[in-house]
C-alpha cells in the first residue's frame, strides 16, 4: 500500500487532501500540531492511516519524529497567515509566518527526502499561494513565504531528478476555508475571479492527488488553481 505524508492536515485544504489520497488507496500519515480532537475525527473517517505530531517551528522535533518515515508522497500542505501591512508588521508576525511555512517545510523536506532518495522515487507536493506569485497588499510575510516555496520546488526539482523524485507546487487562490472566514468585502473580490465563486478545498485536493500520484512526467511544475484570478 501506498503511503503519504500530508502536514497540516487539520486545515480545511488538508483535511480534503488526506481524504482525497485515502479515497485512492493511500496509507495517510495525518499530521497535527495541536489540535489531536481534530485530527482524530479525520483519521476515524478514513480507512487506512495514522495519526502524527510535530511541532512545524522545532527541528529537532520534526528531525526526531520524521527520520525513520518512509513515505511515497510527501504534501507540505501545513501554513499559517498572520496579515499586516508591511510598516505595521512586527517581527514575530513575519518570524512566525517564515519559519512555519518556508523553513518548516525545508526541514520536512529534508528528512523525508533522504529516504526518497534511498528508494529512488518519490513525489513531493508544495502547497504555495497564487500569493507567491503575484503578491497580495497585507501579506509581505506571507507573500514571501510562499514565493520561496514556489523557488524552493523549482531548485529541489532539478536536484532531485536523478532519483526519480518529482516535485511540484499549488498555487490556491482564494480557497472557502478558515483562512478567509474573516476576509471582509467577499463579494467584490468574487468579481475578480473570472470564474466569479472561490474554490472549494475539495477541488485543490483533486490537484494535489492529480500532479502527486497520476502526473508522472510533471516536475517542477506550479499548478494555478485560482478560477483565472491570477494569470
Amino acid at each position: 500500500m501506498k503511503k503519504v505524508l500530508v502536514t497540516g492536515a487539520t486545515g480545511s485544504i488538508g483535511e480534503a487532501i488526506v481524504k482525497e489520497y485515502a479515497k485512492n488507496g493511500y496509507f495517510v500519515y495525518v499530521h497535527y500540531n495541536s489540535n489531536k480532537e481534530k485530527a482524530q475525527a479525520i483519521l476515524d473517517s478514513i480507512e487506512h492511516g495514522e495519526l502524527i505530531t510535530f511541532n512545524m517551528q522545532d527541528k529537532e522535533d520534526i528531525k526526531a519524529t520524521l527520520e525513520n518515515l518512509s513515505v511515497d508522497v510527501l504534501v507540505n500542505n501545513a501554513g499559517i497567515i498572520k496579515d499586516n501591512l508591511f510598516f505595521f508588521m512586527d517581527d514575530e508576525q513575519w518570524e512566525d509566518v517564515i519559519n512555519t511555512n518556508l523553513s518548516g517545510m525545508y526541514h520536512v523536506t529534508k528528512t523525508i527526502s533522504r529516504n526518497m532518495m534511498m528508494n529512488k522515487k518519490g513525489s513531493i507536493v508544495n502547497v504555495a499561494s497564487i500569493s507567491g506569485i503575484s503578491g497580495n497588499a497585507g501579506q509581505a510575510n506571507y507573500s514571501a513565504s510562499k514565493g520561496g516555496v514556489i523557488a524552493f520546488t523549482k531548485t529541489l526539482a532539478i536536484e532531485l531528478g536523478r532519483y526519480n523524485i518529482r516535485v511540484n507546487a499549488l498555487a490556491p487562490g482564494i480557497i472557502e476555508s478558515e483562512m478567509i472566514e474573516n476576509i471582509p468585502n467577499s463579494k467584490e473580490l468574487k468579481k475578480a475571479i473570472p470564474l466569479n465563486r472561490f474554490g472549494k478545498p475539495e477541488e485543490v485536493a483533486k490537484c494535489a492527488y492529480f500532479i502527486g500520484n497520476d502526473a508522472t512526467y510533471v516536475s517542477g511544475e506550479v499548478l494555478n488553481i485560482s478560477g483565472a484570478m491570477v494569470r
